[in-house]
């Protein structure tokens, strides 16, 4: 029966874990710090809109009605209350439209809460119309549902795993995003905060321990490759962020003063979707090569990474489709239009779009494949150097 650990073996085994967390967050900080803007709450002068929320609390007209033509989408416009529920308008009820077609708004109902543009003119008066129906309580449902599956299923460590997941969407919503926009240099900024992001993840999911340094070794030799991958094969196929087809805003705010480096985007986003995958394999092999020693602390360097190799090629399979699919699933839409033009061949072949789609997912699935044998290396030769002391 395992006996609990006390404070003080706690300690002494997780005091480097603590440490480097401490630092993590001092640099957290830090960085944050330099890139945080003084917020400026006075109002606009002149015209300006703000979006805020309302609840519906009477429908006064409704045209609205399923058009068959848009595969049951709805068109039309209704008429309604709105009680205003934050903002400067706070407790004022509006005649508000809410403007619905097939492919933006949707129906609303008495009762529904909805987000509401506000325009305010330079003469004092102001009106609103219905910007989109309130998915936030929805969507705190969805994600509350998904932490529960987590936590019923993984225990404490898929705990630690959402603790590890709510640290990454905020490094890269308060400090990558901010960076890039500030003009830092795509590429370096974007491998870096990845880098921080799977450092401190695996202390928060492992500890700072033999197998979680072999998994974040790895994870930063995958990430790289992928990005070194990602440079050559848009060179070779002279394509880059300019490319995509969504940078064209980010075009128009870098020409207005932003400097946002926009040619790098296309090998940031290999970066940011590879890590996620080559922190699942580097941690697997690790992990599976950490109990192969524990079981047979005999085997030798050759032995172990043979081992490795054996554990990660079935990975390989099934971890590529799951990226390749994941790519060509974000652009369905997208490769259905295409696909219904009725391209050539060769059209289609030496589109742009096509380039930068295999690029992708054959990037990071280079990342996630080289990961094995580099993870496999890192853990053999510190398994057999530092024998079997975690």
């Amino acid at each position: 029966m395992k006996q609990r650990m006390n404070l003080k073996d706690w300690w002494k085994r997780e005091w480097g874990s603590v440490l480097l967390l401490f630092l993590a967050a001092l640099l957290f900080l830090f960085v944050r710090g330099q890139i945080i803007e003084e917020r400026d709450d006075t109002l606009p002068s002149g015209d300006y809109v703000e979006y805020e929320k309302g609840t519906i609390t009477a429908i006064l007209s409704d045209s609205t009605e399923a058009d068959e033509a848009s595969d049951g989408g709805f068109r039309g416009e209704q008429m309604m209350t709105v009680d205003v529920k934050s903002g400067q308008y706070k407790g004022e009820t509006l005649l508000v439209y809410n403007y619905v077609g097939p492919l933006y708004g949707v129906p609303l109902k008495e009762g529904d809460g909805v987000s509401l543009i506000i325009s305010t003119y330079s003469d004092g008066t102001h009106r609103a119309t219905v910007y989109e129906y309130n998915r936030i309580p929805a969507l705190i449902i969805v994600v509350a549902l998904f932490f529960l599956a987590t936590a019923l299923v993984g225990g404490k460590t898929g705990l630690q795993s959402l603790v590890g997941l709510a640290f990454t969407v905020v490094c890269l919503f308060m400090l990558l995003l901010p960076l890039l926009l500030k003009g830092a240099p795509t590429l370096p900024t974007t491998f870096f905060i990845c880098l921080y992001i799977a450092v401190v993840s695996f202390t928060i999911l492992g500890g700072l321990h033999r197998k979680s340094i072999c998994a974040m070794l790895g994870t930063a030799a995958g990430t790289a490759l992928a990005m070194c991958f990602g440079l050559f094969a848009q060179m070779i196929a002279k394509v880059d962020g300019l490319r995509i087809s969504e940078v064209e805003p980010l075009l128009q705010l870098r020409q207005s003063g932003t400097p946002i480096g926009l040619r790098g985007l296309l090998v940031a986003g290999i970066i940011v979707s590879t890590l996620g995958a080559v922190m699942d394999v580097a941690m697997s092999i690790s992990s599976a090569l950490e109990e192969v020693h524990a079981a047979n602390p005999k085997l030798g360097k050759k032995a172990l990474f043979s081992s490795g190799m054996n554990i990660g090629r079935d990975m390989v399979g099934t971890m590529t489709n799951t990226l390749i699919l994941a790519f060509l699933g974000s652009g369905f839409t997208l490769i259905l239009y295409l696909y219904s033009l009725g391209l050539s061949p060769y059209q289609f072949y030496t589109s742009s779009y096509l380039a930068l789609e295999l690029i992708s997912s054959i990037s990071a699935s280079i990342g996630m494949i080289l990961a094995i044998p580099l993870t496999a290396l890192i853990s053999a030769v510190m398994l057999e150097r530092r024998g079997g002391k975690a």
